[in-house]
């Protein structure tokens, strides 16, 4: 395969995981609202999926690469990056209700935002594909996949869920149709394909930089676990007993377990 070919098969993985956010738009088809304690599980899930995947994942495939040192220097490096762009960008914390009301200038903004909170994931895909091509993984119409890219795109298509649904909510209040509640979702992670690419394209050129790559990723999505997610569901939890603390573990627990087979393959 060419450069352009494998640029095009990690921006269509990067892609899948952003289309995969429209997924927590569906249940607004069929039932007209979901609960506090259902949305901090649903948090509590995302968590622990990108928990696992940091750890599991790209840590683990890191230490593989590199020295602990490099983990380490990527680690504190993506959480750098995360939390200095947040401290550039204005309105940081953009309400989904403002999606439906905002101008094209309005929308790049948060589009801007947007990246911000969904950038490393797009940066974990990319470096999960470091050996495509090479020897090891899953072989797919002639193409060899690296088992840890697999593991990455199924981890977050699949914490990329609940995000959908969070992002569903407030707009339902606005009366929002459904067919554009699936939309807002997937464009709350259009910047994933693009720091897909991004990544991959970065550690194929220097891959001796890839076990910093890996430190990076983790470091990036755990912070923003701690930083944003846990906060977010306990906020909700506030109205529930206990602030919602059993769902939130519950939920982190779930989606750890979910991820230990796919792991292990």
């Amino acid at each position: 395969m060419g450069l352009f070919e494998n640029l095009a098969l990690v921006f269509a993985a990067g892609l899948i995981t952003a289309l995969a956010t429209g997924i927590g738009a569906l249940p607004f088809f069929f039932f007209g609202s979901v609960s506090d304690r259902q949305n901090i599980i649903l948090w509590g899930l995302a968590s622990g999926i990108m928990l696992a995947a940091s750890v599991f994942g790209l840590v683990d495939e890191g230490l593989a690469e590199g020295s602990l040192v490099e983990i380490l220097v990527g680690l504190a490096a993506g959480v750098v990056l995360v939390v200095v762009a947040h401290e550039f960008i204005v309105d940081a914390d953009i309400d989904p209700r403002e999606y439906e009301e905002a101008d094209f200038r309005r929308l790049v903004l948060i589009l801007g935002v947007l990246t911000v909170h969904s950038f490393p994931e797009g940066v974990a895909i990319g470096v999960s594909f470091a050996d495509l091509g090479l020897d090891g993984g899953f072989e797919i119409l002639g193409i060899t996949i690296p088992l840890l890219a697999v593991f990455m795109t199924v981890a977050i298509s699949i914490h990329n869920v609940p995000e959908g649904t969070a992002i569903s909510i407030p707009l339902t209040s606005l009366g929002v149709p459904n067919w554009k509640l699936v939309w807002w979702a997937v464009f709350s992670s259009l910047p994933q394909p693009i720091g897909a690419v991004l990544a991959f394209a970065f550690v194929r050129v220097a891959r001796e930089f890839l076990a910093v790559g890996f430190g990076f990723a983790a470091g990036a999505m755990i912070y923003l676990v701690l930083s944003q997610f846990v906060p977010e569901a306990l906020s909700i939890g506030t109205r529930l007993p206990n602030g919602g603390k059993p769902e939130l573990v519950g939920g982190i627990v779930l989606g750890v377990v979910l991820m230990i087979p796919l792991a292990l393959i």
